[in-house]
């Protein structure tokens, strides 16, 4: 009898640590100094990560975090994929997709309906179910090229420069108010915090340490950066940059004085801003858009693990009654006729043997999940097939949200 020389367990403590990012080096090919782990140890949950091992040691990793993300309309658990890897010697043994399928088991059975990821490959995560939910837009703008239509009124509030250890809990505050209408973006408690402001010099790539920028109106916080700058000289005089981590504000007025500020940074000639959001406001206030430099790229990749509690879980911004027949190749419970019936106010997802409006695959549930992907779009790369004539215009309009899905963060 062949013993299968590769075992799959779950991690017990933080001890394990180094054994998950040991796999991550290699399979990587990077390098991550201790001082840059420390805020990945902060957030690692040993007990939600799985591996497998064999005589070589730990050869593979699949990781989670435990948080929440905010779609249309409400706020879903969510687990958040992370750290997964195989060592170069024992690719295409299957490893990735055990790991992979048994992680989504254990995440439906602890009652997340959802997963996302950030993919390294998306080729890779369309094998297990993983829909593309959402974009970034990278911009890098030229400052002489690009000037704000308007100016900030000066009694609407003021700028505060901090650093962001000092600044955080209005940081936090900040966060928080303005998460809860932006799909997308995920819970940070103390420990999420830690890792996000956590700034060793070997990342900083010759910029300054990273700076806190706050907007203050009469009633206090209403939005902040977080930024740095990298100074650079050539024979014609000063071409810094600015690097932007995050711009959240809760009022038009904040994040335009924000934007100014960034926009006006002394011997600098080019911002940079790595999270834009589909729908970024930044776009609308500029007299160039093009020298905003933009490129698109994917972000969130979605896995429905649970259909009738994501689809109700969620808001629609448009009444809708519609059968989905839906197939899941790794989760066959989700497979079937489901009727969706909702609108702004709540939700239903129900097993029907009624006949199908629409069919999909559960990766076009991910792909429309956070609000950010045209059905039609799905319709006309034929990933959805219209079974009822006019369904898809019936349907089109509830899946869409006031605003496009965005994250502010690689995890």
């Amino acid at each position: 009898m062949t013993t299968d020389p590769y075992r799959l367990r779950t991690l017990e403590s933080i001890d394990d640590f180094h054994a998950a990012f040991d796999v991550l080096r290699a399979a990587f090919g990077e390098d991550f100094p201790e001082a840059e782990l420390e805020g990945n140890r902060l957030v690692f949950e040993p007990t939600r990560s799985h591996v497998i091992d064999h005589d070589d040691g730990t050869v593979a990793h699949a990781g989670v975090y435990t948080r929440e993300v905010t779609v249309p309309g409400g706020v879903v658990p969510a687990a958040h994929v992370t750290l997964v890897g195989v060592r170069p010697t024992h690719r295409r043994r299957g490893l990735l997709t055990r790991l992979m399928t048994h992680q989504l088991r254990q995440i439906r059975e602890g009652g997340e309906p959802i997963a996302m990821l950030w993919a390294s490959e998306g080729r890779i995560y369309q094998r297990f179910g993983y829909g593309l939910a959402g974009m970034r837009h990278l911009l890098t703008a030229d400052k002489r090229e690009v000037r704000l239509n308007r100016s900030a009124d000066p009694a609407a509030g003021r700028l505060r420069d901090s650093t962001p250890e000092q600044a955080r809990k209005d940081l936090q505050q900040v966060y928080e108010r303005v998460r809860a209408e932006r799909p997308g973006w995920s819970s940070r408690d103390e420990n999420w915090w830690g890792r996000r402001l956590a700034d060793p010099p070997s990342r900083r790539q010759g910029c300054t340490e990273w700076r806190a920028l706050l907007f203050e109106s009469h009633d206090g916080p209403d939005g902040y950066a977080l930024w740095r700058r990298k100074g650079d000289w050539d024979e014609t005089g000063p071409k810094g940059k600015v690097q932007v981590a995050e711009v959240v504000a809760v009022t038009p007025e904040a994040y335009l004085a924000l934007w100014e500020f960034l926009f006006s940074v002394d011997l600098t000639r080019t911002v940079q801003y790595g999270f834009g959001a589909t729908d970024e406001p930044l776009r609308y206030l500029v007299n160039e858009p093009r020298a905003l430099g933009e490129r698109v790229s994917d972000s969130l990749w979605v896995r429905v693990v649970d259909v009738p509690a994501a689809l109700s879980a969620r808001r629609y911004a448009a009444p809708v009654d519609v059968v989905l027949e839906v197939t899941d190749a790794l989760l066959p419970d989700n497979a079937g006729r489901w009727r969706l019936t909702g609108d702004a106010n709540g939700a239903t997802c129900t097993a029907t043997t009624d006949a199908a409006d629409l069919a999909c695959d559960v990766a076009d549930l991910g792909a429309l999940y956070l609000g950010g992907t045209a059905l039609g779009a799905l319709v006309a790369a034929g990933r959805v097939r219209e079974l009822r004539p006019g369904a898809v215009t019936a349907t089109a309009a509830a899946f869409g949200w006031q605003r496009q899905p965005s994250a502010l963060e690689i995890f």
